[in-house]
């Protein structure tokens, strides 16, 4: 049986097996920004479970870009050996390594999932952090400090180190971070971005940063590697960034050589409302893809294999990321090759369980 969701996807000089890809999921086990032996077995499992491609975890670009003190970084050299043998193992497993690079921005400063996410304040351990302007993201959070303009130039310059680094590493897509209420969706959205100078008020303005955060990972990630970048299509919420800024940034973006659009929405205010269902946000990857023509990825609440292949097979999207439902099962690739009657290579380990 032939399955579009199995199909090949070429992108530059990449050709993924094929459409699915793990999203980029904040494990909360690094230290120092260091990856270990969690994130190892975490992504190379999901590579010898049949992924086309595995992207880590939202990667800070700075020490206080992190979202949690737990969270992966590559703000420094001696970040990059661990992260080494990781890519080369999933590049093994026939699977292609990627990477998310982010800012947290104002959403910086939190604990972990477990220990309450709560903003951990500066005597217990806690940073200052950092915003397009001085709002909080809940009114009981202290308030984060407005960039400047060498801060601006500070966030930009990180971007474009952590690059380089992660060519060093060997990654082979990157992805820039600018959804979920993160830095660059601060400066995009008009609710949390009441900036007066070249980066706040209008859509040019407050896409600028945007823009400059990718001109500069362009001038060191190779121009024949593909390049992502994940964007809220909407903030849910009224007086917010809509589908349309997102079609019109996603345009811009196009001609600016980003390769993918990785559609997610929302996480921008704490008082938006989501109609969460299955594929509640395809139509705005399927909008920006026909009002575009960029590849676009599609996520949310997308699980199960005939759900995917109908978004691959009616034109929607390029590539579906798979985020918790590739947490519960590692081994999606292979799971859904087989609902689908699609024959794919397994791992010559487990070769005698395939039936």
């Amino acid at each position: 049986m032939s399955s579009q969701l199995f199909s090949p996807l070429s992108i530059k000089s990449i050709t993924l097996k094929n459409r699915i890809a793990i999203s980029p999921m904040c494990q909360y086990s690094a230290v120092d920004g260091f990856a270990n032996d969690w994130h190892l077995v975490h992504l190379g499992s999901r590579a010898s479970g049949g992924a086309g491609l595995v992207i880590q975890e939202a990667t800070s670009v700075s020490a206080e870009g992190r979202i949690s003190p737990e969270d992966l970084g590559l703000w420094k050299d001696e970040q990059i050996e661990k992260l080494k043998q990781i890519n080369a193992f999933i590049v093994s497993q026939n699977s292609v390594p990627g990477i998310q690079l982010a800012h947290a921005g104002r959403k910086a400063s939190a604990a972990s999932p477990w220990n309450g996410g709560r903003k951990i304040p500066l005597n217990e351990g806690g940073w200052e952090t950092v915003a397009p302007s001085a709002i909080a993201y809940h009114q009981s959070e202290n308030t984060p400090i407005a960039l400047d303009k060498s801060g601006i130039q500070k966030v930009i310059s990180d971007f474009k180190a952590a690059t380089k680094r992660a060519v060093q590493a060997g990654f082979q897509v990157l992805e820039i971070h600018a959804a979920h209420g993160y830095l660059l969706h601060q400066f995009l959205s008009p609710l949390s971005n009441f900036r007066t100078d070249e980066y706040g008020g209008s859509f040019d303005n407050r896409i600028r940063l945007t823009l400059e955060v990718v001109a500069a990972v362009q001038s060191e990630w190779p121009n024949n590697l593909p390049l992502f970048i994940r964007i809220s299509a909407t903030d849910w919420a009224d007086g917010g960034w809509n589908n349309e800024e997102s079609i019109q940034l996603s345009k811009i973006l196009k001609e600016k050589g980003v390769d993918l659009v990785d559609v997610s929405s929302g996480g921008a205010v704490s008082h938006q409302q989501i109609p969460v269902e299955p594929n509640y946000q395809v139509p705005f990857a399927e909008s920006i893809k026909k009002e575009t023509g960029i590849m676009t990825g599609a996520v949310g609440l997308i699980t199960d294999a005939a759900q995917a292949e109908e978004i691959i097979t009616s034109g929607k999207a390029d590539l579906i990321l798979f985020g918790r439902e590739s947490l519960r099962d590692p081994y999606l690739g292979l799971t859904f090759a087989d609902e689908l009657q699609t024959d794919v290579e397994w791992p010559k380990q487990y070769l005698r369980a395939k039936i």
